[in-house]
C-alpha cells in the first residue's frame, strides 16, 4: 500500500480505527475521519504509535449532515492528488429515532445517504487512482433488513421487540441499503478501474452496542471479536492484489465471499433506492 491513499470514514475508534492502523501499517496515506476533533486526534496518536507511520491525517465531518460531507469531499480532492480506496466504515444505533439538522433519520442519514453521498462526491478521485477501490462495511442483519419507500425514515418502525439493542429494524434496514448501493455501484462503474465490494466484518465488540442492557452487553462482549479482528475484510479488501479485479461482491469476516440476501440484487430495487437516494441528497 506504499503511496497509496486511503480514506476511512468512523476512523477513531472500533474497527475503523483498527482498519486505519493496519492499513497505515502497510505504508499507505491514511485519512481518518472523525466529528470529534479531541477524539479524533486522540486516535491519530495511537494511530501513529500502534502502525509507525506518521503518514495519517484527521479530516473532521459530522456524516449526519450533507453539507459537511461535501466539505469533506472538498478537502480531500484540494490536498490531495487523487484517492485509491475509500473505506466507508461509520455507523451508528441510536437508541431513540432521531433526526438530523437537515431533516433526515439519523440511521438513515450516517449509515446510508452518507457512504452513497461521500463515495459519489469523491469518484472522480477514484478515477485518477491507477485501481480504485470502494469498501463498504454492511452486516449480516441486513438479512433482516427490507427497504420500505413509504417509510424510509423509520417513522413507522424503528425498532423491534426482542432485538439485541434499540433502533434494530432501522439499523438492518440501513445495512440492506449498503448491500444494494455497493452492488448497484459495481454496476454503474463496470469498464472502469474502480471496484465495489461490501463485507460483514463479523460481530464486533465495539459501542454500537452501547444501547443493549448491561448484563446482556457484558455477557454479548465475551463472545464478540476484538475489532482488530473484525478490521481484517475491510483492511482485506482494500489492499490485497487478490481482488485487485473483484466488484459487486460480498464477503464475510474471514475474507470469504458469501451470497448476500437475495433480494439485494434485484435490478429494479437497486435502481430505486439509488434514484431515491439521489433526490434525498440532492444530487443530478
Amino acid at each position: 500500500m506504499k503511496d497509496k491513499i486511503v480514506l476511512v470514514t468512523g476512523g477513531n475508534s472500533g474497527i475503523g480505527l483498527s482498519s486505519v492502523i493496519g492499513l497505515a501499517r502497510m505504508g499507505a496515506t491514511v485519512l481518518m475521519v472523525a466529528r470529534d476533533k479531541t477524539r479524533g486526534l486522540a486516535a491519530l496518536e495511537e494511530a501513529k504509535t500502534k502502525s509507525g507511520n506518521s503518514n495519517i491525517h484527521v479530516l473532521l465531518a459530522d456524516l449526519a449532515l450533507q453539507s459537511d460531507i461535501h466539505k469533506l469531499a472538498l478537502e480531500v480532492t484540494n490536498r490531495f492528488p487523487r484517492l485509491d480506496v475509500l473505506l466507508n466504515n461509520a455507523a451508528l444505533v441510536p437508541a431513540l429515532r432521531q433526526m438530523t439538522h437537515e431533516g433526515i433519520e439519523m440511521q438513515l442519514a450516517v449509515n446510508h445517504l452518507a457512504p452513497f453521498l461521500l463515495t459519489n462526491l469523491l469518484l472522480e478521485q477514484l478515477h485518477k487512482s491507477e485501481q480504485g477501490r470502494v469498501v463498504t462495511v454492511s452486516s449480516m442483519a441486513h438479512m433482516q433488513g427490507k427497504i420500505n419507500f413509504s417509510d424510509l425514515q423509520n417513522e413507522l418502525e424503528y425498532d423491534r421487540p426482542g432485538a439485541p439493542t434499540k433502533g434494530w429494524q432501522a439499523y438492518c434496514n440501513t445495512k440492506l441499503m449498503n448491500v444494494v448501493f455497493s452492488g448497484e455501484l459495481a454496476r454503474r462503474l463496470e469498464g472502469t478501474p474502480v471496484t465495489s465490494n461490501c463485507l460483514h466484518p463479523g460481530v464486533i465488540g465495539t459501542n454500537l452496542w452501547r444501547t443493549m442492557p448491561n448484563p446482556l452487553r457484558w455477557a454479548a462482549n465475551l463472545v464478540m471479536i476484538k475489532p482488530e479482528q473484525g478490521a481484517r475484510t475491510s483492511v482485506y479488501l482494500s489492499s490485497s492484489p487478490e481482488v485487485r479485479a473483484v466488484t459487486g461482491k460480498y464477503y464475510l469476516d474471514k475474507c470469504n465471499q458469501a451470497e448476500p440476501l437475495e433480494l439485494s440484487k434485484d435490478p429494479v430495487l437497486r435502481q430505486q433506492l439509488w434514484q431515491v437516494s439521489a433526490q434525498l441528497v440532492g444530487l443530478g
